[in-house]
C-alpha cells in the first residue's frame, strides 16, 4: 500500500517572528495559570486564561484556526502582567509568546477606525518625553484653574467616550513648569569613596510627570557612592510598543537605547520603572533575528537592574533615620512576575527603621494598570483598580508604596474613585531618600514632591 501522506496546514500566522511552538508545547494544561490570570478571576473565561490564549496560538500555527477578529479580541483582553509565569510549575515564558502574538495581530488583524486611530494617538505621544511635557502645560493649567474639579463634580466627564474619560481620571498632578531638566552627571557627596558609575534611566511618562521620582533615584544612587550617568539624548525604551504588539518601532526605540547607554560607558544601567525594566531586559528577544544589533542586545540586557535589585546586590551603606509609618506594598507586576523581583524591595524598606510594611491581600493579581491597557480596556481597568485598592484600604495603611509609575497613576485613580484620594501614594525609592536624608514621617507625607528639588545626596 502506498504511504498516507498527511496534509499540513499553513500557519495562519506570517513569516516575520510567530510565537514560537516549541514555547507553546511546554505548556501541559496543567490549569496552575487560571487563578493567577486577572480576566480568568474576573470572567472564568477558558479562553481569556494564559492556557486558552496558548490553545489558540497553537491551533492558529498549525492552521487549525485563522487570525480574526475573536482571536484579536481574546488576546487584546490579556493584561500582559504575567502572573502565569509566576505560577507555572513547567517554565512556559509567555511573555515571548503574548509579544509575538500581538505583533501578529497587529499586521494581520484590522481594527475599527475608531480604535485605531485612538491608539494611534497614544503610540504618537506616551513615548516622547518632550511632547509630553508640551502637553503638561494645558494639563497644569487646567488642574490648577479649577477646570478639572468643576469638570469632575459637575458629571460631564460622562458625557465623553469611555477611553477619553479614563484619560483625565488617570490625569497625575502635573508641575506648571514641565520642562525640567536632571542634570548630566550627579556625584557622590564629597568624601565618599566611589562605589562605580551607573546610568540611569529617565523615562517617558517617569520623566515628564514623575520627575521628583527620578530626582529621589539619583540621589539615593549618589548618596550610597555611585556616580550617576542621566544621558540627556536618552528616550523610550520601546517597553509601551513591544507590550501592543508595535514590534518595529520598539526594535528601533530598543536600537537607540543600546546606543545611547553604550556611549555613556557605564558598568549598570538602573532603571526605576518595572515595565521599562522588564523591557530591556528582554531585548535580545526583540532584537533576536537581527545580526548587528543581537550580541549587543544580550550584553546590553545583562547590564540592566532595576533599582531595588541593583541596591540590595551593591549592600546600603548610608545610614537610614527613622520613618514611623505603616504602608502596603503592591508589587508591581513587571517587577514580581516578570522579572522576578519580589524580596529586594521588601528588604531594602525592611530596612528603614521603624517602617511597618504590609502585605495585602491577593498581591499578585495586577491592578489594572498594564501599560496602556487602562486606556483601551478602561471598564476591566477599572474593576481591577477598585479590587486591589479595597485590597490596599483593609491593611489600613498610611501610605501606598509601588515601584512603577502606572501602577501608582492607577492606584491613584481608584483612590479617588472610591474616596480615598487623601492616602497618599510613594514610590519605594522616595521612602530610602527620605531616611536618607533624615526627613520626617511628616515631612515625608507633607513635603512638595516637586522635579527641581536639590539633588545633592545630603540635601
Amino acid at each position: 500500500m502506498p504511504d498516507t501522506v498527511v496534509q499540513i496546514a499553513p500557519s495562519a500566522f506570517d513569516p516575520t517572528r510567530p510565537p514560537e511552538l516549541a514555547v507553546m508545547d511546554k505548556c501541559v494544561h496543567c490549569g496552575f495559570c487560571l487563578p493567577a490570570c486577572p480576566t480568568y478571576a474576573l470572567w472564568g473565561e477558558e479562553m481569556d486564561s494564559p492556557r486558552g490564549r496558548i490553545w489558540m496560538m497553537r491551533k492558529a500555527t498549525q492552521g487549525e484556526a485563522t487570525l480574526d477578529a475573536t482571536f484579536g479580541l481574546h488576546m487584546d483582553n490579556c493584561l500582559g502582567c504575567m502572573a502565569c509565569m509566576t505560577a507555572c510549575p513547567s517554565g512556559v515564558e509567555y511573555n515571548k509568546l503574548i509579544e509575538d502574538t500581538r505583533a501578529q495581530v497587529e499586521r494581520n488583524i484590522p481594527r475599527s477606525t475608531t480604535d485605531s486611530l485612538f491608539r494611534k494617538l497614544l503610540f504618537a505621544t506616551f513615548p516622547y518625553p518632550q511632547r509630553l511635557r508640551w502637553l503638561g502645560i494645558p494639563m497644569a493649567l487646567y488642574q490648577r484653574s479649577g477646570l478639572q474639579t468643576l469638570t469632575r463634580a459637575s458629571g460631564l466627564l460622562k458625557l465623553l467616550p469611555r477611553r477619553l474619560q479614563a484619560m483625565e481620571t488617570l490625569l497625575p498632578p502635573v508641575p506648571l513648569n514641565p520642562f525640567h531638566s536632571l542634570p548630566l552627571t550627579v556625584h557622590p557627596p564629597t568624601g565618599t569613596a566611589t562605589r562605580g558609575r551607573v546610568g540611569m534611566l529617565s523615562g517617558c511618562v517617569q520623566d515628564a510627570f514623575f520627575a521628583h521620582v527620578n530626582a529621589a533615584t539619583a540621589r539615593v544612587l549618589a548618596a550610597e557612592g555611585f556616580e550617576v550617568i542621566i544621558p540627556q539624548q536618552q528616550g523610550c525604551c520601546g517597553a509601551l510598543m513591544m507590550h501592543s504588539g508595535l514590534d518595529e518601532q520598539a526594535a528601533d526605540f530598543a536600537r537607540r537605547t543600546i546606543a545611547t547607554f553604550e556611549a555613556a560607558n557605564v558598568s549598570t544601567i538602573v532603571i526605576n520603572a518595572a515595565g521599562c525594566g522588564s523591557t530591556m531586559k528582554d531585548y535580545a528577544h526583540l532584537l533576536r533575528d537581527d545580526p548587528a544589533w543581537a550580541p549587543r542586545a544580550q550584553a546590553f540586557a545583562a547590564r540592566c537592574k532595576d533599582i531595588s535589585e541593583f541596591l540590595h546586590d551593591a549592600g546600603l551603606l548610608h545610614p537610614l533615620s527613622p520613618l514611623p509609618l505603616r504602608v502596603a506594598y503592591h508589587d508591581a507586576c513587571h517587577l514580581r512576575h516578570a522579572q522576578a523581583i519580589y524580596d529586594q524591595p521588601r528588604a531594602l524598606l525592611a530596612s528603614i527603621p521603624q517602617l511597618d510594611v504590609a502585605e495585602i491581600p491577593e498581591a499578585t493579581l495586577c491592578c489594572g494598570s498594564a501599560g496602556v491597557y487602562n486606556l483601551l480596556n478602561p471598564e476591566t481597568a477599572e474593576e481591577l483598580g477598585d479590587r486591589k485598592v479595597q485590597n490596599l484600604l483593609s491593611t489600613h495603611a498610611e501610605a501606598v508604596i509601588s515601584a512603577n509609575p502606572g501602577c501608582l497613576l492607577q492606584i491613584m485613580s481608584a483612590l479617588r474613585r472610591l474616596g480615598h484620594a487623601e492616602l497618599p501614594t510613594f514610590h519605594m525609592v522616595e521612602l530610602l531618600d527620605a531616611a536618607q536624608r533624615g526627613l520626617t514621617r511628616d515631612q515625608l507625607l507633607n513635603s512638595p514632591r516637586t522635579p527641581d528639588v536639590m539633588l545633592k545626596p545630603d540635601a
